[in-house]
């Protein structure tokens, strides 16, 4: 039991945990902003403004830099693993929300012609733009050095 209130005592898994959170808020805000309602599944829900899951390994990186060093290893696993989960989220997920886009197009224009079909629709909002993926990444790496201190 001790081992696990110790992870609440680290700082790196705290502040990238808070650059997420608030980075999902940050969605809510822009979306009633946007549209001027409030939608919760922004809360929850995966691609938007920030990216998220940027925000989290851009503190996740910047944190192990700047406690394990800039040189260390540690430093350039979690950058390249930043790199590959911003790459993923710009490239591959956004591909797969355009996808889902079409074929729900698809769908509407088949269910249209007086067919009858029991399928939901695909979720669109997958990825992220690579504009919302560098926003996500500077605000987890401000959040970071902006908290890392205090915590």
């Amino acid at each position: 039991m001790q081992d696990f209130e110790a992870i609440f005592h680290n700082k790196i898994l705290l502040v990238s945990l808070i650059a997420c959170f608030s980075a999902q808020g940050l969605k809510l805000i822009i979306e009633l902003i946007r549209h001027r309602k409030i939608n919760f599944r922004y809360l929850v829900s995966t691609g938007g403004m920030p990216s998220a899951h940027s925000a989290l390994v851009g503190a996740l990186a910047t944190g192990v830099g700047l406690t394990k060093g800039w040189e260390s290893p540690e430093f350039a696993i979690a950058c390249l693993f930043a790199v590959i989960v911003m790459y993923d989220a710009a490239g591959v997920r956004q591909a797969a929300g355009k996808q889902a886009r079409i074929l729900n197009q698809l769908l509407d224009e088949f269910l249209h012609d007086n067919h009858h079909l029991n399928e939901e629709r695909l979720k669109e909002l997958l990825g992220h733009t690579p504009f919302q993926v560098l926003i996500g990444l500077t605000w987890g790496i401000s959040v970071c050095i902006l908290t890392i201190s205090v915590l």
